[in-house]
């Protein structure tokens, strides 16, 4: 009757072993370390790099725990501080002969201090958060009005260019957020109005007399402004996520808050200066004509200056290659960048877009050098390097493509330099807070703390009040919270101050289950049923009541993820997880607890669950009536 089959505890085993595996990462504590990213956009970190850095620590003498590549960086992980400040010190040096021009950030971090045959597996530790690890915290302000006088010039200059494309004479010109455009009479006006209205729709243009003349102004709509609002502040959030990856930051926090503002927050970040310096970075795209005379090709060889009028840089892999200073186009100009496959040759390509400012450049330069190369220079920081310098096939215009000796990662990398090289629209950093990790491990200390007394003080009043199923519903309490972090660990969600409250309300949330179940055998027991009959109903009565009752919690939880964010959304996260995990813990581990210690008495007399109080019968009632006889 009370007995499960070999399968389900075999179940339960697996779970507890699991739970388990992935739980202990946190609490193996972390680990000094140092991570090596990419300096400069056109520099990989592929697996060579880790022999290089294996390479200085054994030329400085100096042992590491482990040197991986982990993602778009190299770990080293050290037993000491001492050690690791002297392995950045070497691995910078190595690496970075020009420490004016570094190809190459080293920077200080932490790593988990678990087993390698844990990480194998991913069994991981959880991100810790801002409140948790300490870090720097930044609230940036969008200047939105940067971002639409941006928009009106690129409108300007397509209205410049649709208009001469039509033949009509005109003026174009911008005055702040609006666009101007003056013509001689009436007819070029109203031509000049209904061709500008079909191929500017963002833009509502007024018609008005000025002199002898008239002057159209066309203005941005309200939905488009606000539109080109909010793609200034995506923007701006992607270029500062790709930023903010070369920090190493494990879960990072960067997000809008309003219609123009920006949070940033870096755990286990404490240098203010450098978090400012790779955040605020400004880069800057430029198309430029490669110098293919006599001269050029003896200034590349080091055998001669440079001409006049020329540049030298570098292309990827270290070629030096001369460039005219002339620049075709800039990146204000490229509206989009995306990796594909050639349709005829089905070789990885890059399909660019430009305005119609670029498009018309591009037609008149490419027409004029077919067969010759031009590059795209990525400037940062005043230095500039070029990511690829591509051979013009034909004549290009708004759309043209980039192909040739690439791998469909490159071509992935080059777009995606294309796409997010720049911000948007300049930000400005209104608000910084550091908070050190001494604070950061109090809040852990304090979180641990409230949720240890609250499972022993729990514990404490289920053992005493319900004896043996107190046991059981402790167990399987424990059990609940065991897979709780592990699905956390599993899932690498970043735990905060919110979630250490979540899982301290999950507690008494999920000891509400077993309160039922164990409340529910005792009714059977008092209604004289026998032990193992009361078991089973009590366990298959209080099913639909703990179903219904947490369905409800997670609803609420669900509406919490959907509308909340940051604290509110780490909060629900771990809610809607520890009502799935109680549901399970409650109702199938602590059965098979009670199956394994009474399913296999046949003749059970009693159970241990505490005083089974019985109602005291009155006089006349059938209960008394029937009992007179047998004691007679």
């Amino acid at each position: 009757m009370n007995r499960y089959p070999w399968w389900k505890y075999a179940i339960l085993l697996i779970a507890l072993v699991v739970g388990a595996l992935y739980t202990a990462p946190n609490f193996f504590g972390e680990s000094p370390a140092v991570q090596v990213s990419s300096g400069k956009a056109t520099v990989k970190v592929e697996a060579a790099l880790v022999d290089r850095v294996k390479t200085a620590l054994t030329a400085a003498n100096l042992s590491a725990d482990f040197v991986q590549l982990e993602g778009n960086s190299v770990r080293a992980r050290f037993a000491d501080t001492d050690t690791q400040i002297k392995a950045k010190d070497t691995i910078a040096k190595a690496l970075n002969p020009d420490t004016a021009d570094p190809s190459y950030i080293v920077a200080l971090n932490l790593v988990s201090r678990s087993p390698q045959w844990m990480a194998s597996v991913r069994a991981l530790p959880m991100y810790l958060g801002l409140d948790l690890r300490g870090g720097v915290h930044f609230l940036m302000q969008v200047d939105m009005k940067a971002a639409l006088t941006k928009r009106a010039e690129a409108y300007s200059g397509d209205a410049r260019a649709l208009l001469r494309d039509k033949g009509i004479r005109a003026a174009v010109t911008r005055d702040g957020n609006a666009v101007e455009v003056r013509v001689r009479d009436k007819a070029a006006a109203d031509g000049a109005r209904n061709h500008l209205t079909d191929n500017l729709p963002d833009l509502a243009w007024v018609e008005a007399a000025e002199g002898e003349g008239f002057k159209l102004t066309g203005s941005l709509k309200p939905e488009a402004a606000r539109r080109v609002q909010d793609q200034a502040v995506k923007q701006n959030i992607t270029t500062l996520h790709n930023r903010v990856n070369e920090l190493g930051v494990a879960e990072p926090v960067i997000q809008q808050q309003g219609l123009d503002r920006v949070v940033v927050q870096l755990p286990g970040v404490q240098d203010t200066a450098k978090a400012k310096d790779i955040i605020g970075r400004t880069a800057t795209l430029e198309m430029r004509m490669v110098d293919d005379s006599a001269e050029a090709a003896a200034a590349a060889v080091g055998s001669a200056p440079v001409p006049f009028g020329a540049e030298r840089y570098v292309e990827r892999g270290g070629a030096p290659l001369i460039l005219k200073r002339q620049v075709v186009i800039t990146g204000d100009s490229l509206t989009d960048a995306q990796p594909g496959f050639d349709s005829q040759s089905q070789e990885p390509k890059v399909d660019l877009t430009v305005d119609a400012k670029g498009a018309r450049i591009m037609r008149d330069v490419s027409r004029e050098n077919i067969g010759k190369r031009m590059a795209i220079v990525l400037f940062e920081k005043g230095k500039g390097e070029v990511i690829t310098a591509p051979v013009i096939r034909g004549e290009l215009g708004a759309r043209f493509q980039i192909s040739g000796r690439m791998s469909t990662q490159e071509a992935s990398d080059t777009a995606l330099l294309l796409r997010a090289g720049s911000l948007a629209a300049p930000m400005e950093i209104i608000e910084e807070r550091t908070i050190g990790p001494s604070l950061g491990a109090e809040n852990i200390a304090k979180g641990f703390d409230s949720v240890s007394y609250g499972f022993a003080a729990i514990a404490l009043f289920m053992c005493l009040y319900y004896l043996l199923f107190g046991v059981f519903s402790t167990l399987a309490l424990a059990f609940n919270l065991l897979l709780l972090v592990a699905l956390l660990s599993m899932l690498q969600a970043t735990l905060t101050l919110p979630g250490i409250a979540a899982i301290a309300l999950t507690l008494g949330m999920a000891i509400d289950a077993n309160v039922l179940i164990n409340e529910r055998v005792r009714e059977e027991l008092r209604s004289g049923v026998s032990a193992q009959m009361a078991i089973q109903t009590g366990y298959e009565r209080a099913w639909g009541t703990i179903l219904d009752s947490n369905i409800t919690t997670l609803i609420a939880g669900l509406a919490l993820f959907a509308f909340g964010s940051g604290p509110v959304k780490g909060f629900a996260v771990v809610h809607c997880l520890g009502i799935l995990t109680s549901m399970f813990s409650a109702v199938v581990f602590s059965r098979g607890l009670v199956n394994l210690w009474y399913g296999r008495q046949k003749k059970l007399k009693s159970v241990s669950i505490g005083q089974v109080w019985k109602p005291a019968a009155t006089p006349g009632t059938a209960v008394e009536a029937a009992a007179k006889p047998e004691e007679v």
